[in-house]
């Protein structure tokens, strides 16, 4: 029998991968070690910014859109901690790099740690561009799987350990080779693999919960 696997295209700062967090879950808990993700270093790099009040403003609106479309809640406390403060940086970097840390130890952390950070941002307004912060909801979530990770230690190794640059930095580039095999290029997406069949899937099957997108597989795969 033909197996499925799946490809996840993401960014840990990206909003409507945070409407697509109750979808993931699932096939997370469903597929194990039959779904890889493939974060795009969308927001890092290049790609990260300080938090401007005109991109706050941005960001705000798009995250209330979020809102009404899936029920995924964006607290005030996201908006009044993050959004409004100042100095904050919108970094994906330490997140990502936390993630493929995460995945060196156990692959199932990965979307355990997506999902963490995605509830301790935009429910909690924690700051998860920052590596203290990444790093305590790391052991957290590496203990609840009965592993240990030093919280101190992990933190200075999201500054500049260069054996994990280079782990998330090849992760980046399969991703992003892979993704041009999408009909588009944003985030997020679902590339599945059958066979010699490959399948991408984004939109309302992503945003409409557990139910929604199993029955786009379903149509999929049969």
């Amino acid at each position: 029998m033909t197996e499925t696997t799946f490809d996840y295209f993401f960014d840990p700062l990206c909003g409507w991968c945070y409407a697509a967090a109750p979808a993931l879950r699932a096939l997370a808990a469903s597929a194990g070690p039959r779904l890889t993700l493939m974060p795009v270093g969308l927001f890092m790099g290049e790609g990260a910014r300080p938090l401007s009040p005109a991109f706050a403003e941005y960001a705000w609106t798009n995250d209330q859109r979020i809102q009404t479309l899936t029920g995924q809640p964006f607290s005030e406390a996201y908006r009044t901690r993050l959004l409004a403060a100042p100095e904050i940086r919108f970094d994906s970097g330490p997140a990502t790099k936390t993630l493929i840390f995460l995945g060196k130890l156990n692959r199932a952390l990965e979307p355990a740690f997506l999902h963490a950070i995605q509830i301790r941002r935009y429910q909690d307004g924690a700051d998860t561009a920052r590596p203290a912060v990444l790093a305590d909801i790391a052991t957290t979530v590496a203990a609840a799987a009965g592993i240990t990770v030093n919280a101190t230690a992990l933190a200075e190794q999201l500054e500049d350990d260069a054996s994990l640059i280079y782990d998330t930095d090849r992760r980046i580039t399969t991703a992003r080779q892979l993704l041009r095999l999408m009909p588009g290029s944003g985030v997020p997406q679902l590339l599945v693999h059958r066979g010699e069949q490959r399948h991408a899937v984004s939109g309302a099957a992503l945003y409409g919960g557990p139910e929604a997108l199993f029955a786009h597989l379903e149509t999929l795969t049969g």
